[in-house]
């Protein structure tokens, strides 16, 4: 399958630059998915397409405040670093919590041994301020740095930055802390959120709620390379990337008595959508696991263990975009990109969403 069948054009000016002004007065896109028909609504709209007994799943990972700017050696003209954690690394002979694999910037500069002091918030050096030294390089391109602190929370409270995406042209401020971690947020771990949880509220969740709606939790620790375009010309050759998860026990049997009664699974996100597909068997009933998933879901699969989508706008030629295809024809789904950008949606992560009913 070609690359090329997942492309669209977006006019720049419909990436969302900043959120909505309250969650849940997003926009909306329903896309019937055996018409293809499209229609738009509020996101709190979203109560009227569940019932008493479908499942909610949600994924709670937390984002970290994972890009770090530092100094070398210390020195006000010492090169200017930029690092984004990735994961926590096996520690080796260093305390639990300080080393980390993590992309640097500029890597050419960053030979092992290199010592890095993190700059606070307002972009100064402070003498009591921790730091990173560069262990080594690893054949993807990216590090394994030691910190000299086993503190992370206080590290990053005092010294990270949340890791807006990209094509967020504008450094992160104080509200990204809030509107940039979803209600659910509570295991931290990502580099990027989950986004279609942005647009829940508790006002929804209540009432959702009151029509008998349940609720579940996974954990998908978001990585780097979601936001990593397919540049392969066939789909089949590009190199997945992996991501850290949990289905708990108390999950796993929700969704599957959920399926057993005829109720819908409905997923908050492609992040869901990874963890439930790893979990699930031909039957679409899942079982309980920690690991790590590099899953690859494109047409003309067809999901097991999720019956509706809750999702944003991806980018062109993503995996995402590939994922959310397998959901409704192709052409259903690109039309529907297509009836978005007529209707001036926001597109991307601070953006509007859709629902796959």
């Amino acid at each position: 399958m070609k690359t090329d069948l997942f492309d669209y054009q977006l006019p720049e000016e419909l990436i969302a630059q900043r959120p909505a002004e309250k969650r849940d007065r997003s926009r909306m896109l329903v896309l019937d998915r055996a018409t293809g028909e499209c229609s738009f609504r509020e996101f709190a709209d979203i109560v009227d397409y569940l019932e008493a007994g479908d499942l909610l799943v949600s994924n709670n990972t937390k984002v970290m405040r994972a890009r770090l700017y530092g100094r070398k050696n210390g020195l006000n003209e010492g090169a200017h670093f930029e690092a984004l954690l990735l994961n926590p690394h096996p520690a080796g002979e260093k305390l639990p919590g300080t080393r980390y694999q993590a992309m640097l910037k500029p890597g050419k500069r960053a030979l092992p041994g290199t010592f890095v002091k993190l700059l606070d918030h307002g972009g100064k050096l402070l003498d009591d301020a921790p730091g990173f030294t560069v262990a080594e390089r690893l054949e993807d391109g990216t590090f394994v740095i030691d910190f000299d602190t086993a503190d992370q929370e206080d590290l990053q409270a005092q010294f990270g930055h949340i890791p807006l995406p990209p094509y967020i042209k504008r450094g992160d401020e104080g509200s990204d802390f809030e509107r940039y971690q979803t209600i659910f947020a509570k295991v931290s771990g990502a580099v990027a959120a989950p986004t279609a949880g942005l647009h829940f509220t508790a006002d929804v969740l209540e009432k959702l709620a009151a029509k008998g709606v349940k609720r579940a939790e996974v954990t998908l620790h978001v990585g780097a390379g979601t936001f990593k375009p397919v540049s392969e010309e066939n789909i089949l050759d590009h190199k997945m990337h992996t991501e850290r998860f949990e289905l708990p026990q108390v999950t796993a049997e929700l969704i599957n008595a959920a399926r057993k009664a005829g109720k819908k699974v409905v997923a908050v996100g492609t992040t869901t959508v990874r963890t439930l597909e790893s979990c699930a068997d031909e039957s679409g009933m899942v079982h309980p696991r920690v690991g790590a998933t590099n899953i690859f879901l494109y047409p003309p699969y067809r999901p097991r263990a999720v019956d509706m989508l809750i999702t944003n706008f991806h980018l062109p030629k993503s995996t995402l975009l590939m994922l959310v295809s397998c959901f409704a024809d192709r052409e259903k789904v690109l039309n529907a990109y297509s009836e978005a950008i007529k209707e001036k949606m926001r597109f991307y992560s601070y953006g509007d969403c859709m629902l796959f009913k």
